[in-house]
């Protein structure tokens, strides 16, 4: 799917549901969004971003714990969604952009990559993955979840966007979550865990 028409694939799926993946009422989503927040060592960080962030629903859990949040998503009603959801957080901030056409200027320390990278025809994956390394902070932490199994409007499974995660990021891996149905991974150059992140203040 070309860069145009995966925006348009978006824009329709938004223009026909406020929440097209029920991120709003699923139990298995809220549950994964507990585990991926549960699995960032840090109770705090400075500057945090999410590509793809749909509505808002993980933005909103995730800018508790940012000084400042960027959120980006290819649709522009879903960027609406997620302005209107957050709009009571100054510091929050979304943008209509899609990767990796549009690559991130700021230095972030979290980056958050959900949901995202099957959507990704190979060389815009991995276009993709060496963007937001480049944008990572030395001590930042990059968390990545995806379904494992194949979408009907994906190009591989979360399984493979993981593996080629692995192979391209120039960063260790710290931690993962793998069962039936998704998978989450932390990468980071920094080897504290929370409660050494917790004991260093």
């Amino acid at each position: 799917m070309s860069d145009a028409r995966l925006m348009a694939h978006f824009e329709r799926l938004h223009a026909d549901s406020p929440d097209p993946w029920q991120c709003d009422t699923r139990w298995y989503e809220a549950r994964k969004r507990t585990l991926t927040l549960a699995m960032l060592p840090r109770q705090r960080y400075r500057h945090g971003f999410e590509p793809g962030c749909s509505v808002g629903v993980l933005s909103a859990e995730l800018a508790q714990r940012c000084d400042a949040f960027t959120g980006w998503d290819a649709s522009f009603n879903a960027v609406a969604s997620a302005r209107r959801r957050l709009s009571h957080l100054d510091h929050a901030a979304f943008e209509q952009r899609q990767l990796p056409a549009a690559l991130p200027e700021a230095a972030f320390d979290l980056i958050v990559f959900s949901e995202v990278g099957y959507y990704l025809q190979e060389p815009a994956l991995i276009a993709t993955i060496r963007s937001l390394q480049q944008a990572l902070q030395p001590s930042g932490d990059l968390i990545a979840c995806h379904w494992r199994h194949l979408l009907a409007d994906g190009h591989c499974s979360g399984d493979a966007v993981h593996e080629r995660l692995h192979e391209t990021l120039e960063l260790p891996a710290v931690s993962n979550w793998v069962e039936r149905d998704f998978r989450i991974d932390l990468w980071s150059r920094d080897a504290l865990g929370a409660a050494q992140w917790e004991g260093s203040k």
